[in-house]
């Protein structure tokens, strides 16, 4: 059962650094078109992109949607454990 709880962590670990990697690359223009940029962005952006749907940009500029998507997380990864504790 622990193995299980760790592979969880762990997994929602990576997600939630790929998502702030993605975040902090994204100010730095010149990083924009780098390969392993365009690989993050490919796996955060759809789900980044489920937030951004509630909460747009704030005068374009101001994403907020990071936060929602790191509460998101945290949620799916307490509620996975909580259900694989119970099993």
């Amino acid at each position: 059962m622990k193995m299980i709880n760790q592979i969880i962590h762990l997994t929602f670990f990576t997600y939630t650094l790929m998502i702030a990697v993605r975040i902090i690359a994204s100010w730095v223009p010149e990083f924009v078109t780098q390969p392993w940029m365009l690989f993050l962005a490919q796996f955060t952006d759809p789900y980044l992109n489920l937030f951004r749907r509630i909460i747009p940009p704030i005068g374009g500029v101001l994403d907020v949607s990071p936060i929602l998507a790191f509460i998101g997380l945290h949620f799916a990864e307490s509620f996975l454990k909580m259900i694989f504790r119970s099993c």
